[in-house]
């Protein structure tokens, strides 16, 4: 094992790369694993109007892009690795990525979360090209257009809700006859004249890969098995997030919903010197900027820790 780093960084979207610039700039050497694939979910996005500092917009891999530049120019060591084992019980910890093993005495996890998606084959090739799991990412690309949203959830509710403001008409699908989200969610959904239900009935094909975008999709009855065909401009998948906390089960404390529980205010988990940072400790937001505010965070953070427990 080589020698013992400072702070070590898992993930590479818009938190763990901002941990990056920060560390790196506080002198700390950070070891980012950037994972197999690098950028988080950025780089499913085509154009991002919501970071702040881009007047006409960004694509998402292109914003990713430019924040690794920006790591790497301080100083910045990347790994196209995913973390496989960490062993928190111990100090130095230590993080072992296939054959590499590596000991840090503090660790920055910034793993983010995966949108569950439906797993239609035409579902990855239209994603970002109409197909998307972010209203307020992607919702003002719709105004005044036919929109779908699947699922039945709070997460669907509220996606339902903000695309309303925008979309000529938001039909909700779900697989049930009644809803799992909350009553108030619920009411304000069954009250709003631009939603409709459409009940009992799964996604079974979306429409039209060969032109590049979105045009129809084909829906099935659950109980009936009969299809029909519905006309949508934009699709939305509402079917919940899935917290990338597998190599951390057992070494933190998560919350019930599989998220990393943090002090609240802070980025601290339950092992002092591991921070968690982004999508990954975050259910609410979920937002390239916050995702940043917390990277930004957990590397202060990680900065005090060591200046308190190192021998200078």
């Amino acid at each position: 094992m080589a020698t013992t780093r400072k702070v070590i960084i898992l993930g590479s979207g818009p938190a763990g790369y901002t941990a990056a610039i920060y560390a790196a700039r506080a002198n700390l050497a950070p070891l980012v694993l950037t994972g197999v694939q690098s950028g988080g979910q950025l780089m499913l996005t085509t154009l991002v109007e919501n970071y702040p500092g881009f007047v006409e917009g960004i694509q998402g891999p292109e914003l990713m892009e430019t924040m690794r530049k920006q790591a790497e120019h301080f100083g910045t060591e990347m790994i196209a690795e995913d973390a496989t084992a960490v062993d928190f019980s111990r100090r130095p910890f230590v993080v072992r990525a296939g054959e590499q093993a590596f000991e840090s005495h503090t660790v920055v996890i910034a793993t983010g979360a995966s949108a569950k998606l439906l797993g239609l084959p035409a579902e990855s090739k239209l994603m970002g090209r109409g197909v998307s799991t972010c209203a307020t990412c992607d919702g003002f690309f719709f105004k005044d257009q036919n929109i779908m949203v699947v699922g039945g959830g709070d997460s669907a509710l509220e996606e339902a809700l903000y695309l309303a403001r925008l979309g000529r008409r938001v039909d909700v699908v779900h697989r049930r006859d009644s809803l799992r989200g909350s009553k108030i969610m619920q009411e304000r959904a069954f009250k709003n004249p631009k939603i409709e239900f459409i009940w009992d009935t799964v996604l079974d094909d979306i429409r039209d890969v060969d032109q590049g975008k979105v045009t129809s999709v084909r829906l099935k009855h659950a109980k009936t098995g009969a299809l029909t065909e519905r006309p949508v401009d934009g699709l939305f998948v509402a079917i919940g997030h899935q917290p990338n906390t597998q190599v951390f089960r057992g070494q933190l404390e998560l919350l019930p919903n599989d998220y990393i529980k943090v002090k609240p205010g802070t980025t601290q988990t339950s092992v002092p010197g591991v921070f968690a940072a982004g999508d990954v400790q975050d259910h609410t937001y979920r937002q390239a900027v916050t995702a940043a505010g917390t990277g930004c965070m957990a590397a202060l953070e990680a900065e005090r820790y060591l200046e308190a427990t190192q021998p200078h």
